[in-house]
């Protein structure tokens, strides 16, 4: 059985890889801090970068990230978007 813990594990590092991947750099996921801006001096995250990142995390988590859970919700920092994800992820399994 996994814990909720290694779920949010899981799911953080998935998250860190695609927006690394989207911001072009060359760098680990742990070398992006779960507080680190999504748009900022690290990581360059723009609308149509963030939807192409949405849909990959469906198919690499094997999740469906319903419209609903984005209404009114702001996305600053990457833990923002673990969140979100992980509330799918919770809700699905």
């Amino acid at each position: 059985m996994t814990t909720t813990h290694s779920r949010r594990d899981e799911v953080t590092e998935a998250v860190k890889r695609l927006v690394i991947r989207e911001s072009r750099l060359s760098l680990s996921p742990a070398d992006i801090a779960d507080d680190e801006p999504l748009n900022g001096a690290v990581l360059r995250i723009n609308s149509l970068g963030f939807l192409g990142m949405l849909v990959r995390l469906e198919d690499e988590l094997d999740v469906v990230l319903p419209d609903d859970l984005f209404t009114g919700k702001v996305f600053t920092v990457v833990s923002d978007l673990v969140d979100v994800v992980l509330r799918a992820v919770e809700e699905h399994r």
